[in-house]
């Protein structure tokens, strides 16, 4: 791999006038991969077996990952709409229609929904009602999800574009605070912490930009074909990512240098990964499911499925789930890959999972949203009414 490095401020030095938000509860997943730094670890457990509690139907393929929050999941649709249903019954609440797909994760922060559509707007909603807030234009479509920090002037959200530019915008009004612009398209989430912001770019660079000022603060530049697609998970003072160089890497990002790099023979990496104290989980269009020691990049087991594996894995616990272009949704044991689990959904799903209080929430591309749980006691027979207390497949809310 052509690496090349430029050094500048280190990052973990925090910027003054920068505060992170609090990390989500139990209770929440308001972000895609569960919290600002993207580690997609749930604080939760799942157990060994799930059973279907209920589907909602949107109007299109899901290829947006679900959010929660405020005990209602949100999440995006190919029929243009952002969707927010009841998390304990799939029942609708409320939709915001944009101009086209929206494939980007909500953002849920300071009571609204931030959503990027293809469209090229962002869009902030009011996250109990859905009644638009502000919107504002970009240069060209939106597949990030935002993050959020907290400034001097305000509350603010960062979210990239694939105008190749990274924007940082007042939470409130959606009013420019700055722009940061890269060399090409921003497919990923930033993800923050110490005042900085952490992203890769279509431009094979790992960019570091303070939050305050909006300018570089560091950049790794891996070179030639290592586009990074995927969103960064930072744990630590260290990223983790994979590229269309057919590697996975870790960076440490203060001292702007590759710790260990994984490598396929032939396939990308663009699932974003998992990160617990002592193993790395993503995903690979090799069509496995790797898992990795987190010091050294040393493979501990991998997981073949039949299609590539985009969607990004969720650790709950001692297990990790996610989904599959085979369009299959996998449990599996963290300790060793075996599959405990899996459920056949019938078409890909590039969504990736949310995990609460011991449910899964994930889209599919028949046009699906899922919510499995631990399987549910049945009611007694009633011998006087032969078949009463039976259970429809998809619960109570379809």
């Amino acid at each position: 791999m052509n690496l090349l490095v430029a050094v500048s401020a280190p990052l973990l030095c925090v910027s003054a006038g920068a505060q992170e938000v609090d990390p989500p509860g139990r209770a929440a997943w308001p972000i895609f991969r569960g919290d600002t730094g993207l580690s997609g670890v749930a604080a939760t457990e799942l157990p060994r077996e799930l059973e279907l509690h209920w589907t909602y139907e949107a109007g299109g393929p899901i290829t947006s990952s679900p959010v929660l929050s405020g005990g209602l999941v949100y999440f995006g649709s190919d029929d243009q709409k952002l969707h927010a249903v009841d998390a304990a019954t799939g029942a609708a609440k409320w939709s915001f229609e944009t101009q086209d797909f929206i494939e980007a994760p909500p953002f849920v922060a300071f009571g609204t929904v931030f959503i990027g559509s293809n469209d090229t707007h962002i869009y902030a909603l009011d996250a109990a009602t859905g009644e638009l807030r502000w919107k504002k234009a970009t240069g060209d479509k939106i597949l990030a999800s935002a993050n959020a920090v907290e400034l001097a002037a305000g509350p603010a959200i960062v979210i990239g574009s694939y105008d190749a530019s990274l924007y940082c915008l007042d939470a409130k009004t959606g009013e420019e605070r700055w722009v940061y612009t890269t060399d090409n398209y921003i497919n990923g989430t930033a993800a923050i912490h110490a005042g900085r912001a952490i992203f890769g770019g279509c431009d094979a660079i790992l960019h570091v930009v303070d939050l305050v000022k909006g300018e570089r603060a560091s950049a790794l530049e891996l070179g030639g074909d290592c586009h990074i697609a995927g969103s960064i998970a930072f744990v630590d003072g260290r990223a983790y990512f994979g590229h269309y160089g057919n590697a996975f890497v870790c960076v440490d990002v203060a001292k702007n240098e590759v710790v260990w790099s994984y490598t396929s023979q032939d396939q990308a990496f663009f699932s974003s990964p998992a990160i617990t104290q002592d193993c790395v989980v993503f995903g690979g269009r090799d069509r496995n499911l790797h898992c990795v020691k987190r010091d050294t990049g040393e493979a501990i087991w991998k997981f073949k499925t039949r299609r590539k594996v985009d969607s990004s894995p969720v650790v709950a616990g001692d297990k990790v789930i996610f989904g599959s272009g085979d369009g299959r949704l996998y449990l599996l044991a963290l300790a060793d890959g075996a599959e405990l689990w899996s459920q056949d959904l019938g078409q890909p799903i590039l969504s990736s999972p949310a995990v609460v209080a011991g449910k899964v929430y994930v889209g599919a591309n028949d046009g699906l949203l899922y919510c499995f749980g631990a399987p549910r006691p049945k009611p007694a027979l009633d011998d006087s009414t032969p078949g009463s207390g039976s259970v429809s497949k998809d619960g109570a809310g379809r």
